[in-house]
C-alpha cells in the first residue's frame, strides 16, 4: 500500500477550494464582464438611436424618417452581429422596421427623450434593445406625434467579448494557483526540514544507543515529539536494564545450586547402586548440566543484548587460529561420539573482534553441528577470504535446516523440526546472531554440497 505524503496531502486539500474560488471568481467575472460589454455595445445602441431621431420628423400629419444606413452598417460591421429596428407611432401603426419587435415593458418605458435599455427574445434569437421615446411636432400644423424609435442588437458579440475577459482572466488566476501551490509545495518541503533531520538522526543511531534525542535546532513544534520520543528511550532502556539484572541475578542465584548437584550427582555415580538407581541419576546428571549450560547461555545473551561496550574492544586477532582452538576444544567431543571434526585455512586471516566472543561463536557453531548433525557425521571448521573479507564456515553433512526455517532459528528457543529429539535449549545460534552482530558481520545459512549445512559468518574487511 502506498503511504502518504504529507506535502501532496497539504497540496491536494488546498488545490479543492482553490479550484472552488476560481470557479466562483470565473463566474463573477464573467457578470462584470457582461456588464461592461453591455456598457461598450450599448452606446452604439445610443449613438444609433440618436441617428435615427433626427431622421424623423412629421410632414402635415404623417411621420416620416430619413433612415440613416450608413450610422446602421457602420453600427453593424463594428459589432459583428445582426440588428433589428423599428419606429412606431404610440398606439398606431409601425412607420418602418421589424414590426415583431417587443414593446419594452412599463417599467423599462422611458420618459421623452429618454433612452432606455432591456432585453428581449425574437425570432428565437437573444436581444439587447435600446428604445427612445420621441414626441415630434409639424410647426405649420402645430401637430405633435410621439414615435417610439427602437434598435436592437443580438448578445453574440457581446458574450463573445466577455469570453474573451474571462479566458485572459482565468489563464492569470490558473497561472497564480500553480504558482500558489508551488510556494505551498517548497513552504511544506521546507517546514519539513526539520523533522528529516530528526529523521536522519534517529536513523543514525545504532541499536543499542541509550543518549536522548537532541532538542537543539529543533523548531517548537517538533520538540513535544522529540520529548516523547526521549520519554519513550528512557522507559526502554530502564526496561532492558531491569531484564538485564534480572537475567544476570537468576543466573548467578542459579549457578551455585546447580554446580552443587551436578558434582553431587557426580560423586554418587562413582559408588555402587542398583541400576534403576544409577540410570536416574545419570539423568539427572544430564538434566543438570542442560540447565547448567541454558543458564550460561542466558547470562551470554543478557551480556550481549545491550551492552554497547562490546564494540569498543575489538582488537585485531588471527580468526584462524581461533577458529583451531575451538576444534581442538570440541575434539574429545566428536571422538566421543564418533565424529570426524576437522580445521582448514587458506592462509592467515585477521579480523577486528572480541576474543572471548568470538571463541564462544564458534563453540556455539561447533557444539550445535556436533548436536544435530549425529553420530558418525563430518563437520568441518573452514577459515578463509572472500574478496579480501574473513570468511568463517562450519560445514557438516547432517539433515541440515529446511529454508523456511532458516530464519526463524536465530530466535531464542526456536527449536526446528530436524531438533526435536535433539537435547538444546535453541539459544545457540541467538548468542551466534547477537555476536555476529557486535562484530558488524553477516551470518547465512546454505546447503553443503552433497547435503548438510553450511553456517557462514562473513567479517568486515578491517584488518588489511
Amino acid at each position: 500500500m502506498k503511504k502518504p505524503n504529507l506535502r501532496r496531502q497539504v497540496a491536494f486539500w488546498l488545490l479543492l477550494p482553490l479550484l472552488a474560488l476560481l470557479a466562483l471568481d470565473a463566474w463573477l467575472t464573467y457578470q462584470r464582464a457582461m456588464s461592461a460589454a453591455h456598457v461598450a455595445f450599448d452606446r452604439s445602441l445610443e449613438y444609433s438611436l440618436k441617428s435615427i431621431r433626427e431622421g424623423t420628423r412629421l410632414v402635415n400629419g404623417t411621420v416620416e424618417v430619413d433612415l440613416p444606413y450608413l450610422a446602421l452598417e457602420m453600427f453593424e460591421s463594428n459589432a459583428g452581429g445582426k440588428i433589428y429596428y423599428l419606429i412606431r407611432e404610440e398606439g398606431g401603426r409601425a412607420v418602418t422596421g421589424y414590426p415583431d419587435l417587443p414593446m419594452p415593458s412599463p417599467r423599462a418605458a422611458p420618459e421623452s427623450y429618454q433612452t432606455s435599455f432591456y432585453d428581449a427574445s425574437v425570432r428565437g434569437e437573444e436581444l439587447r434593445m435600446s428604445v427612445l421615446r420621441l414626441p415630434v411636432h409639424d410647426v405649420p400644423g402645430a401637430q405633435t406625434r410621439v414615435v417610439w424609435i427602437m434598435v436592437g442588437e443580438t448578445i453574440e458579440p457581446r458574450q463573445a467579448l466577455a469570453r474573451q475577459i474571462l479566458i485572459g482572466s482565468l489563464l492569470q488566476e490558473c497561472l497564480l494557483v500553480v504558482l500558489a501551490l508551488a510556494i505551498v509545495w517548497l513552504g511544506v518541503g521546507r517546514g519539513l526540514r526539520p523533522l528529516h533531520l530528526l529523521s536522519a538522526k534517529v536513523a543514525a543511531r545504532t541499536e543499542d544507543d541509550p543518549a536522548p534525542l537532541d532538542k537543539a535546532g529543533l523548531p517548537n513544534e517538533v520538540e513535544p515529539l522529540v520529548e516523547s520520543i526521549n520519554q519513550y528511550i528512557g522507559r526502554l532502556r530502564r526496561m532492558q536494564e531491569s531484564r538485564r539484572r534480572f537475567f544476570t541475578d537468576a543466573a548467578h542465584q542459579l549457578k551455585t545450586p546447580l554446580a552443587i548437584i551436578q558434582a553431587e550427582s557426580e560423586l554418587a555415580l562413582r559408588e555402587t547402586l542398583n541400576e534403576p538407581a544409577r540410570l536416574h541419576l545419570t539423568r539427572l546428571n544430564g538434566a543438570v548440566r542442560q540447565a547448567a549450560k541454558g543458564v550460561q547461555q542466558l547470562l551470554s545473551l543478557s551480556r550481549l543484548d545491550n551492552d554497547s561496550s562490546e564494540i569498543g574492544m575489538l582488537a585485531p586477532l588471527r580468526l584462524d587460529k581461533l577458529a583451531r582452538s575451538a576444534t581442538l576444544d570440541w575434539s574429545p567431543v566428536a571422538r566421543a561420539r564418533n565424529i570426524d571434526l576437522g580445521f582448514e585455512h587458506e592462509a592467515d586471516v585477521e579480523v577486528m573482534g572480541n576474543r572471548e566472543l568470538l571463541a564462544e561463536l564458534c563453540g556455539n557453531l561447533i557444539d550445535n553441528a556436533v548436536r544435530y548433525a549425529g553420530d558418525g557425521s563430518i563437520i568441518t571448521v573452514r577459515v578463509a577470504r572472500v574478496e579480501e573479507d574473513p570468511l568463517l564456515q562450519v560445514i557438516d553433512n547432517g539433515p541440515g535446516i529446511a529454508p523456511h526455517e532458516r530464519d526463524a532459528v536465530f530466535e531464542r528457543f526456536y527449536r526446528s523440526q530436524t531438533e526435536q529429539y535433539v537435547e538444546g535449549s535453541g539459544l545457540g545460534l541467538a548468542i551466534v546472531r547477537e555476536i555476529a552482530r557486535v562484530h558488524h558481520a553477516q551470518i547465512r545459512l546454505g546447503d553443503a554440497p552433497g547435503g548438510g549445512l553450511v553456517v557462514s559468518v562473513r567479517f568486515a574487511s578491517n584488518v588489511p
